[in-house]
């Protein structure tokens, strides 16, 4: 389902460069649940970034379902983390103008799916985890 290959990722800091992946190489079937763990700064929220498509690799690929995504433009891999992806980002990522209600039934509405069917899904999801009332 999601894989990547010798995955480096190198930014320049200054005239400095800085290897936050260094030929990573994973792979991820449906049904798996997968950890990452180590030290801060070892390259985990950017392992997380190149695998959720928000940001590409220096050197490597991504493939999600048997395709390779890496060199996608950005309103397709939009496209693909709409349809297939689901990312818990680390630092808030909600809409503060928009009620809890709003911001999940948001990546549906950006979809185009039909009304009914993401306001009731919403409703059920929103009050599964107690922010009914929010």
């Amino acid at each position: 389902m999601l894989e990547a290959r010798k995955l480096i990722k190198t930014y320049k800091m200054g005239d400095v460069l800085v290897n936050a992946l260094n030929d990573v190489s994973l792979q991820v079937s449906q049904g798996d649940m997968v950890c990452i763990s180590g030290k801060s700064g070892s390259g985990k929220s950017t392992l997380l970034h190149q695998l959720g498509l928000l940001d590409c690799p220096t050197h490597g690929e991504i493939f999600l379902n048997g395709r390779e995504v890496t060199m996608l433009s950005d309103e397709a891999r939009c496209q693909l983390r709409l349809s297939y992806l689901g990312y818990v980002f680390q630092e808030f990522a909600l809409l503060g103008e928009l009620t809890a209600y709003e911001n999940v039934c948001l990546p549906a509405m950006m979809l185009g799916s039909g009304t009914g069917d993401y306001q009731k899904r919403a409703k059920e999801l929103i009050e599964l985890v107690g922010l009914g009332d929010r």
